[in-house]
């Protein structure tokens, strides 16, 4: 149970250039935007950006966003 709250958590305060991404992208997928591929590639490249140049996200963390939000794995 602490473990999916945690991971839950992982969906909130980010870094703000992530943290813009990933509520960009999930309000996209929810109105059904055209622009949804757009977003998918914002998002994965703040997520590299986050994990890899800025270290502020573990890869762990970083795997949690890719395989729920870009890969559509449920986690």
């Amino acid at each position: 149970m602490a473990d999916e709250i945690q991971k839950r958590a992982w969906e909130h305060g980010l870094p703000g250039y992530l943290q813009h991404d990933l509520d960009a992208y999930k309000e996209g997928r929810a109105k059904g935007t055209s622009l949804l591929d757009c977003l998918w590639c914002e998002l994965y490249g703040s997520i590299n950006g986050a994990e890899i140049d800025d270290q502020a996200i573990t890869h762990e963390h970083a795997e949690y966003l890719r395989d729920k939000f870009l890969r559509g794995r449920a986690v």
